[in-house]
């Protein structure tokens, strides 16, 4: 009788990576060329305690008070998109990942560079979106800069942006905190960013309109963590949260799996994904579940808390599609496993180069 099969826990995918001289694309993916710059050049240059938990925010201790800092960069191509432009996205983009501390945004520092040409009004309608999307959020826009770089050397215009929030006493969320027998729940579709980007870049048309699900994050997570409660030493029942945005929700689940040591078990058919976005993706084949979203998160969370957490999602506008896609599992080797529609597995890997460039 032949042996049986190893389990795919423990399986391995030998995957060629070459050398870039230069700097392509698929550096800023998320994925494996984006680790590996990171590995290679930023993290030997700074390296120090905070940085290498590898959040996607710092959270510092500032007297007795903890603080979540983080910066981050937008270069979306076109800057007007269904459902919002560069300017909402700028300040959504930095309050969420400041609620994926469990932060409450306070302030923001916006620098802009803009291209010689650039048209006045189009830089208006940016800036009044971005004032309001801060003002929705609750937070102030408190200092920033502006620089103007000759025709053909940017893009119109590109937006950084830095955020300051709030860490409340007993929240510890990190990707480091996930533990096998961990449930995996998912705030709502898939892809829907990613997709209305393409299309309208593209001029692609539809039966359905796709709009971005660029939104704030924070008030859903606020209630995320009040129907958790505590476990014993704190309220820590949220191990792990992450907005699935570069590199999409597989590319998030590997992030998590690679800081915990564990691997992500997820059901291919309890992941959401509109119709719409799902008949694109297959047409232009492409994987909905490595298009970035802009509204959507994914948590971690113990398995007692489970589905308190899971109904305080549903009740809230932002988490009505809200459900559980699987389980945290001990392995000897970091990775994310993918039942399949037809009940097979498979490994999800990270993405090498880009899909979709320039979405946010």
């Amino acid at each position: 009788m032949a042996a049986n099969p190893p389990s795919l826990l423990n399986a391995t995918c030998p995957v060629n990576v070459s050398d870039h001289e230069r700097i392509v694309l698929g550096h800023g993916s998320g994925g494996k060329l984006t680790a590996a710059l990171i590995a290679d050049t930023f993290l030997p240059a700074f390296a120090n305690p905070i940085l290498e938990r590898m959040d996607d925010q710092a959270v510092v201790e500032f007297g007795p008070e903890r603080l979540a800092f983080t910066t981050d960069s937008f270069v979306v191509t076109p800057i007007f998109f269904p459902g919002g432009d560069i300017g909402s996205l700028a300040v959504h983009g930095t309050v969420n990942d400041l609620a994926m501390a469990g932060a409450r945004p306070l302030y923001l520092a916006a620098a802009f560079i803009l291209e010689e040409g650039l048209a006045r009004e189009d830089l208006r309608r940016v800036v009044a979106s971005m004032g309001q999307a801060a003002r929705d959020c609750g937070v102030q826009v408190v200092t920033g800069d502006t620089k103007v770089v000759n025709r053909g050397q940017a893009d119109r215009i590109f937006i950084t942006t830095t955020g300051v929030g709030l860490v409340p006493a007993g929240v510890t969320v990190s990707a480091n905190r996930a533990r096998p027998g961990d449930h995996i729940l998912l705030s709502g579709t898939m892809g829907d960013h990613g997709m209305a980007i393409l299309s309208q870049r593209e001029g692609l048309e539809f039966e359905a309109a796709i709009a971005s699900d660029t939104a704030p994050l924070y008030p859903l997570v606020a209630e995320m963590l009040a129907a958790a409660g505590r476990e014993p030493g704190g309220t820590d029942a949220i191990r792990c949260l992450r907005d699935p945005t570069r590199g999409g929700l597989a590319t998030s689940l590997h992030e998590i799996a690679a800081s915990s040591g564990v691997a992500m078990r997820v059901r291919q058919q309890a992941i959401p994904v509109r119709e719409t976005v799902a008949s694109a993706c297959e047409l232009l084949g492409i994987d909905p579940l490595y298009v970035a979203n802009e509204g959507k998160l994914v948590a971690v969370v113990a398995p007692e808390a489970s589905e308190r957490v899971l109904a305080a999602m549903c009740a809230h506008p932002l988490g009505r599609g809200a459900c559980r896609i699987g389980e945290v599992a001990a392995a000897a080797r970091a990775q994310v496993l993918l039942e399949t529609e037809i009940g097979g597995t498979r490994l999800l890997d990270t993405l090498f180069h880009e899909q979709l460039p320039r979405i946010c």
